[in-house]
């Protein structure tokens, strides 16, 4: 069996068949990890939704702020966004089937056997992994309870508070555990957010720095497979940590890990003729990328 890791989808499908074709996947005996942000910008989110509906049983996903957008905009349809491409699965027929299948999916995998973990942003660096499931899971049961799911998509959007407290409760707290998982890049050493700078490495804010970056992270020893940070361009020189999105929605190319030997696939978006939505340049170079440890 071959387990395969692919960057931020965003409705980019085309992407993901030409990486699947190429290596072979076989859904009967191998594993395909999506590192979340299935859905919208791209110009197939639906199909896209479709496709790893149908290929569930061989799919272990994890969910980012795109997906956790979805569900919210599927409750309360105001918030649709001007750029957002998620109404066709809204009103598809099978709508309800897809996004209750999404709601099921978690915040963070773990994998025992290879010590490896999937996650959309990443895992701030005052958790240990313990404690990152065990918060994860809070989220998880509100996604998957009908009567806490409301209140909680209601409450998640907010950049506040911007640094975790054990006392925290209720939305609140699930707000700030969802914005690491699904929105961080930045932080400070004991775990406060900046989430309003968005570029490369070089753009952190004084007293900031990447959230992998401390060498006093408690999940040192843990490798970790993490998307949703386009600017970095799959590059991190941070050994054991793996960086997937490479900016395919923004006119760069679908990034492929093999999770076993680390060799690395890219497609191109613009080589397969995709519909490119303008967005912000891929901007930062400066490192290389890493390979398996």
């Amino acid at each position: 069996m071959s387990v395969y890791a692919v960057g931020d989808l965003q409705g980019c499908l085309q992407p993901l068949k030409c990486l699947l074709e190429r290596v072979a996947f076989h859904p009967a005996k191998d594993k395909l990890w999506l590192v979340g942000d299935l859905v919208n910008r791209g110009p197939e989110s639906l199909e896209t939704l479709r496709f790893l509906y149908r290929m569930r049983e061989s799919l272990v996903c994890v969910l980012g702020n795109h997906d956790l957008h979805l569900l919210a905009v599927a409750h309360n349809i105001e918030r649709l966004k001007k750029g957002d491409t998620l109404r066709e699965i809204l009103e598809a027929s099978d709508c309800d089937e897809l996004l209750t299948w999404l709601r099921q999916q978690p915040l963070l995998h773990y994998d025992l056997e290879r010590n490896t973990a999937l996650v959309h942003a990443g895992i701030p660096p005052q958790w240990s992994l313990k404690k990152a499931l065990k918060y994860a899971s809070e989220v998880e049961h509100a996604l998957r309870d009908d009567i806490l799911l409301a209140p909680f998509l209601d409450g998640m959007y907010g950049n506040e508070p911007a640094k975790w407290d054990n006392e925290l409760t209720g939305v609140t707290r699930l707000r700030v555990i969802t914005n690491y998982f699904t929105r961080m890049r930045f932080c400070t050493r004991d775990g406060k957010l900046d989430l309003k700078s968005k570029e490369g490495l070089g753009s952190a804010p004084a007293g900031y720095a990447p959230w992998f970056s401390y060498k006093e992270r408690k999940t040192q020893d843990l490798k970790i497979i993490f998307g949703h940070w386009a600017a970095l361009e799959g590059h991190c020189k941070e050994p054991g940590i793996f960086a997937l999105d490479t900016g395919c929605v923004w006119g760069g190319a679908l990034t492929l890990l093999n999770v076993d030997t680390g060799q690395r696939l890219s497609c191109d978006c613009d080589d397969l003729g995709l519909a490119v939505p303008s967005g912000p340049p891929l901007t930062d170079q400066s490192s290389t990328p890493v390979g398996a440890r």
